[in-house]
């Protein structure tokens, strides 16, 4: 399985490379392997979606591709601290379907990205991996929920 893990990422590599940046532009602006000797490490910079409070941000997301890919999903985590009900607040591990139950080979490394791009404009408090943050949520204190959102965003993601 590890021959077609790596004909795989190689393919989505070359085909970033060769992508025009303004093809990143719906959520992302970079995604590569983290080395050229390790397909398997991949980061990705998310950028925080307007009209929230991750807006301006820079979130770098670490992404461990198993070596039954495409089959077996990705594991993806936050490495910028961030505030959002489906982000584990100290680990960084992001719940969201497609890297669970929801994941078909079909998916590639850039869909992932665009995935959670998406998460941070639409959370689902239902099933938090943070309660605070999902808390504000389900009673209604959006005001509350964007603010500790934003304070986050300023603290630790705004571009340097």
């Amino acid at each position: 399985m590890h021959g077609s893990a790596v004909r795989r990422l190689l393919k989505e590599a070359q085909n970033y490379q060769t992508a025009n940046p303004s093809d990143c532009a719906q959520g992302f602006r970079r995604l590569a392997p983290q080395s050229d000797s390790d397909l398997f490490a991949w980061a990705c910079i998310i950028d925080g979606p307007d009209d929230t409070g991750y807006q301006g941000g820079a979130f770098q997301v670490a992404i461990a591709v198993p070596d039954t890919y495409p089959m077996q999903p990705p594991t993806c985590r936050f490495v910028t601290p961030i505030c959002h009900p489906n982000v584990h607040p100290k680990t960084g591990e992001i719940c969201l379907d497609i890297l669970k139950t929801a994941w078909s080979p079909a998916w590639t490394l850039k869909a992932v990205c665009l995935a959670i791009h998406l998460l941070l404009s639409s959370p689902e408090p239902s099933s938090p991996l943070n309660c605070d943050a999902a808390g504000l949520l389900r009673t209604g204190d959006t005001l509350g929920y964007q603010s500790l959102t934003h304070m986050y965003t300023q603290l630790y993601a705004l571009p340097q």
